[in-house]
């Protein structure tokens, strides 16, 4: 197996190597890199330069092959470990193969020229990624560290933050971080146009928008306006309480299955930024609408899946929670999503008609687990008087998957 030396170098190069980077860089048989960052370095007799493959995830394992036997240093701009190479050759070849020798990353350089404390930061990463992520973490007060995917991308973020209300916010695009050329650029959202900013950016910024602008929160329960339906949708109290029994966890994968909206599976997403969620949705219109919802409210990710279950959940992969909104008395639903979970994996169920409350009373008995019946009234006008109305009572039922369940499907 090769190994790899992943050094971090900053945009000062060379000069700004510490001697143990540079002493590895100079052992090196072959050194990997981006063209920018092997212009860095002095030449070093009969040592191997080359630049990344592309596409570079499915280039590097038979580029790595190749190498087997030569020592090899990979060249990463700052902190390798920070939306970069490094994390990318641990997950394909595993952290006993990576040694990795940071630099200072541009995230802490952007906060020592912020003068912002890690404590009081987010820290987004754009690149190669797509831009409708910088909106899971607005709120009124917020900073955020963005890295930039190019250069057209202070612009892009700009013209984002200003449709969804937070155009007052406070922009600055700091470039170059660390090098000779390094360059600084303040204004806000609603002003910035479409400039192009240096290609080597990080975007800080301290988010702001007028009172009117409601703040969406990062736990389960976000107004049912906040989303575009037709009115299959989970409503606010009911998804709530679906999401705390769900349990989203880092890197996490739910499947949403008859989806209306989206609402849970986006939800889910929004909790924590490596959790994956499946929306399943037959109607096509529906399944639009979810992508919409999904990239207006930050999590562009989400997979959508236009079928029927549980036909269209035969190839998806397994879960480690999954939500029934819509569709469990139809034939082999539940039996598909009870085989598929995961041990120790979270099921909950809603129904709203006779037939499928007396589905999961039966699932109850079987598999035990929580039966709820959640009954929410909304304060509404009567005449010049003021009186409860009901919405349909919503039968829940909450299961966790034992091992035991797991032998027995």
């Amino acid at each position: 197996m090769t190994r790899v030396c992943v050094v971090g170098i900053g945009a000062d190069g060379w000069d700004g190597l510490s001697e143990p980077a540079r002493d590895r860089v100079r052992a090196a048989d072959v050194v990997l890199g981006g063209s920018r960052q092997l212009d860095l370095l002095p030449n070093v007799d009969g040592q191997v330069r080359r630049a990344w493959p592309s596409p570079l995830r499915d280039g590097l394992v038979p580029l790595l092959d190749d190498l087997e036997g030569t020592t090899v240093v990979a060249l990463a701009s700052g902190d390798p470990m920070v939306s970069g190479i490094g994390t990318t050759l641990v997950a394909l070849l595993g952290a006993e193969a990576v040694e990795v020798v940071p630099a200072v990353s541009s995230i802490a350089l952007a906060r020592a020229r912020m003068r912002w404390s890690a404590e009081t930061t987010d820290v987004v990463s754009l690149v190669g990624r797509d831009p409708h992520l910088v909106l899971r973490w607005l709120g009124p007060g917020r900073r955020l560290l963005v890295l930039s995917s190019d250069e057209r991308t202070p612009a892009v973020v700009a013209s984002l933050l200003v449709e969804a209300g937070y155009g007052t916010s406070a922009m600055t695009v700091l470039a170059d971080l660390g090098g000779p050329s390094e360059a600084r650029v303040d204004g806000a959202a609603q002003t910035w146009g479409d400039r192009e900013s240096p290609r080597l950016n990080v975007i800080a910024i301290s988010c702001a928008a007028p009172y009117d602008v409601a703040p969406l929160a990062l736990v389960g329960g976000l107004p049912d306006d906040a989303f575009e339906h037709d009115g299959q949708l989970t409503k606010r109290d009911l998804r709530a309480s679906a999401l705390a029994r769900l349990v989203p966890l880092p890197e996490a994968l739910l499947w949403d299955v008859g989806a209306g909206a989206g609402s849970v599976g986006i939800e889910w997403l929004r909790a924590h930024p490596s959790a994956r969620a499946i929306a399943v949705e037959r109607d096509p219109e529906r399944a639009a609408r979810i992508r919409r919802n999904a990239a207006r409210l930050g999590v562009p990710a989400l997979g959508v899946v236009e079928g029927a279950a549980p036909g269209a959940l035969a190839d998806l992969v397994r879960p480690d929670a999954v939500f029934v909104g819509g569709g469990a008395t139809r034939p082999g639903v539940l039996e598909a999503c009870w085989d598929a979970l995961r041990p120790g994996g979270r099921l909950v169920a809603h129904g709203v008609t006779l037939e499928t409350e007396a589905l999961l009373a039966r699932w109850f008995g079987e598999h035990g687990g929580e039966l709820t019946r959640l009954q929410v009234e909304h304060a509404e006008p009567i005449g010049g008087f003021t009186g409860w109305t009901p919405a349909r009572a919503v039968v829940q039922w909450a299961v966790t998957k034992g091992h035991h369940d797991a032998e027995s499907s």
